[in-house]
């Protein structure tokens, strides 16, 4: 692609983003490691989403609107082009807007887990007689990543005349990290009192470092709730729900046969098979094994993590075999049982 067409894709995309919104979708974007906003991207999205909606438009809408007026079938384009490609838009934006919050996340917690570390060797620089601006640049090494680079942004602020308190918070702001934030303010309130910053953050170290533990032995005491919460819904769920299709062929193959051969005004009682579809409860079962397995994921990572996001791998994970066990399971039993059908 030219550099005009990319350069029409950035203003076309700009056009899209009011200029109101633009620096908080670039704060935004800069937490999950999107340096710039992508406005290319977004003239993109549009030009494809158009597409896509042309072929929905074409096969689906045109049909049913071509014998209409012409004033009827203008209104019917309309409406129905836009209701297509606002709607498309709306999912992929709300997809983008998911993963990047994982994104946010999961850099978060790859910072808090890093943040011991770093302040161990920042309280040893400062014990070698480093400022403490100094101890935060000499500090920063390549193994810490995505804190490295976020503390080499607090240090280049800084070096150009910004406060290093003002730096610091600007820092623990922009991440909804409680750590974080504690730290950051804890380190502010002994550089402001002009005490032993050193000592401070060696107790810092301490705690961050017995947190880190304490939750790791609590994910490892949960394993075994984690353990049985996934054997049944992985495995008894899904053979269940294909025990009970099976009992319920079985069970109409013999109300169809008694019903059959009972001659009407013999009996006072009236014998009829179960009016259920088994491929009604088939697709019933699979969305009902689907749905346990999709809360199930939840609380275990809620139990493991302690929230929803640290464990929204699991959720494929968990819907995919669930889902597939059941088919499995629906197909050796109807293989074993089949000869209990009443023919």
């Amino acid at each position: 692609m030219s550099g005009f067409d990319l350069g029409f894709l950035e203003e076309f995309g700009k056009a899209f983003v009011p200029k109101k919104i633009r620096p908080r979708l670039g704060a935004y974007l800069a937490k999950a490691g999107v340096e710039e906003v992508p406005y290319k991207f977004f003239g993109t999205l549009f030009l494809v989403t158009a597409v896509i909606t042309y072929f929905v438009y074409l096969l689906m809408i045109y049909p049913s609107l071509r014998t209409s007026s012409a004033l009827g079938l203008f209104a019917g384009t309309f409406a129905g082009w836009f209701s297509v490609q606002i709607t498309l838009i709306v999912l992929i934006i709300l997809a983008i807007y998911f993963y990047l919050n994982l994104m946010i996340y999961q850099r978060t917690k790859i910072m808090e887990d890093l943040l011991p570390d770093y302040l161990a060797l920042v309280s040893t620089n400062l014990r070698g007689g480093m400022s403490f601006e100094k101890s935060l640049w000499t500090a920063i090494r390549s193994d810490f990543g995505i804190l490295a680079k976020e503390i080499g942004i607090v240090s280049k602020k800084v070096a150009t005349g910004n406060d290093v308190s003002d730096a610091l918070t600007e820092f623990a702001m922009k991440y909804n990290s409680p750590v974080l934030r504690r730290s950051v303010d804890l380190i502010k309130s002994e550089l402001t009192s002009g005490g032993r910053v050193a000592e401070v953050l060696d107790q810092l170290v301490g705690v961050l470092r017995r947190t880190r533990e304490l939750k790791k032995e609590m994910a490892a005491t949960a394993l075994t709730y984690m353990i049985f919460m996934s054997v049944i819904v992985l495995a008894i769920t899904p053979a269940l729900f294909a025990l009970s299709k099976q009992l319920l062929t079985i069970l109409i193959s013999i109300g169809t046969k008694i019903s059959g051969s009972i001659q009407p005004g013999t009996t006072m009682f009236a014998f009829n098979a179960p009016e259920i579809d088994p491929a009604d409860f088939s697709n019933f079962s699979i969305v009902a094994v689907g749905i346990i397995a999709v809360f199930t994921s939840v609380i275990i990572s809620i139990i493991e993590k302690g929230d929803i996001k640290g464990g929204v791998r699991y959720i494929p994970l968990f819907l995919i075999v669930s889902i597939l066990l059941y088919i499995i399971f629906e197909v050796l039993l109807g293989v074993a049982m089949g000869g209990l059908v009443v023919g």
